[in-house]
């Protein structure tokens, strides 16, 4: 009898949990190609404080072509070569300050491809030694 009744509490109880929850909301909306260049393109002109309406209009056609490239649904090494594309391209178009400062910028990590192992000038790396541990 307490079997019985525990099984139903149990169903009752998972039951109701799985009415509880709502749908899972959808992912955020995706933006246009176009939306998503002059979001980047404001950004980075914002952060490096161009002026010049000549290359903030080349910067953002050059974020656009990578745009619609990224609406392709790009693997991981794609990505990556899209990534490496475009910091060779901005290398091009900003001056050799305003690209250090893009690639250094203060308010967020070292603009690396996730995909490259880039050690910053500064830090080497560390041989790990293996721990030893003493058993007596």
């Amino acid at each position: 009898m307490i079997k019985k009744l525990l099984s139903i509490l149990v169903i009752a109880l998972l039951s109701g949990s799985l009415w509880a929850q709502e749908a899972a909301p959808e992912s955020r909306p995706q933006r246009t190609p176009e939306e998503e260049a002059i979001k980047q393109t404001t950004r980075l002109v914002r952060e490096l404080g161009i002026k010049d309406s000549v290359r903030i209009d080349t910067i953002y056609r050059m974020h656009l072509k990578y745009a619609k490239f990224r609406q392709k649904g790009l693997t991981r090494a794609e990505n990556i070569e899209r990534m490496n594309a475009i910091y060779a391209e901005l290398k091009q178009l900003l001056t050799p300050e305003e690209f250090d400062r893009f690639m250094n910028h203060p308010a967020e990590q070292p603009r690396h491809p996730r995909g490259a192992n880039v050690l910053a000038p500064n830090k080497q790396a560390r041989p790990t030694e293996p721990q030893q541990q003493d058993r007596k």
